[in-house]
């Protein structure tokens, strides 16, 4: 199991953000590459159809960009990091069909087009969703010398914590739990530090652990990813409170109508406008406090691009 990665030099100086389109888009081809490669169509009775249905051809692949631009900044090991990129989008891939269910949110739009449980059944769903898991940790395990075994396990460590208990699924089960509750502010950010920050802030850090940044540089980045994978969620929850259901590509106002607890419903819109402008604020920070810019020219310059990205985003 393997895929060409096509290097490309990252952009350098203070053009890093314009470059980021150019950059993305050579970045996107790679994954989507290892991705057709990767996500098997021959799995039996129709669970390859499902799978690749929920992977290929659809979001917006942020993490896999942070792990790639992560790892450029401390000038990782690429092919690690392709790697690491596609496990964290199957992880992510496979939490979203699992979270459309029925049990879960019961939505039925996801990505522009019908959920998979909509498309291939609850059944096939569920085990789409339970094989895309169990890949991504295939992904990570080659057994041809690509990846040497520590890194393997280091990847796979992290990727467990900010997908278990102590991560994601810890979060969508606080999530579940607050439908119709009033949360303070402190629980809400709790809640998504684990249901969305926590896979957001473990593809910096995967990214990170393909080089060998120094202990100042790998916390500093452990804080941007923190930052930023809360700023995801408080954009979202504005998005999802002020745009429409064509822009978002999935049904907007969905929080709303099944009273869960959001930014906007906590802090109203102005206020978490304001916040999602102060956490990139400490996302830009922790990257100016890493050092990295010392080492090379615009070492952060895709971290930073990404995420002004995250926030600034309309959809």
């Amino acid at each position: 199991m393997d895929a060409a990665v096509t290097a490309a030099p990252a952009p350098n100086g203070t053009d890093a953000r314009c470059e980021l389109g150019a950059w993305s888009e050579r970045r996107l081809a790679a994954v989507e590459r290892a991705l057709v490669d990767w996500v098997p169509a021959d799995a039996p009775a129709g669970l390859g159809d499902a799978m690749r249905y929920a992977v290929l051809d659809g979001g917006k692949r942020l993490r896999p960009l942070l792990v790639l631009a992560a790892c450029e900044a401390v000038q990782g090991d690429e092919r690690a990091a392709l790697r690491a990129a596609c496990a964290v989008e199957l992880i992510h891939a496979y939490s979203l069909v699992h979270d459309d269910l029925p049990c879960m949110d019961d939505d039925v739009l996801r990505r522009g087009k019908p959920t998979v449980h909509v498309r291939f059944g609850e059944a096939r769903a569920l085990l789409a969703g339970d094989a895309l898991q169990a890949l991504a940790f295939e992904l990570l395990t080659p057994d041809d010398g690509s990846i040497n075994p520590a890194l393997q396990a280091a990847l796979c460590r992290l990727l467990t914590r900010a997908a278990g208990h102590r991560g994601m699924a810890g979060g969508q089960a606080i999530d579940l739990a607050s439908v119709g509750q009033p949360l303070s502010e402190s629980q809400l950010r709790r809640m998504h530090q684990l249901k969305t920050g926590a896979l957001l802030e473990c593809s910096v850090a995967m990214g990170a652990a393909c080089g060998v940044p120094a202990p100042a540089a790998a916390d500093a980045l452990a804080r941007y990813g923190a930052a930023l994978g809360l700023a995801f969620q408080v954009v979202d929850d504005i998005l999802d409170a002020t745009a429409d259901t064509e822009t978002l590509g999935k049904t907007a106002g969905k929080d709303a109508a099944q009273q869960k607890p959001t930014y906007v419903s906590v802090l109203g819109l102005a206020r978490a406008r304001d916040h999602a402008q102060q956490l990139l604020a400490q996302a830009l920070g922790a990257l100016d406090a890493s050092g990295l810019d010392a080492q090379g020219p615009a070492r952060t310059g895709l971290l930073r691009a990404l995420a002004e990205m995250v926030v600034n985003r309309d959809r």
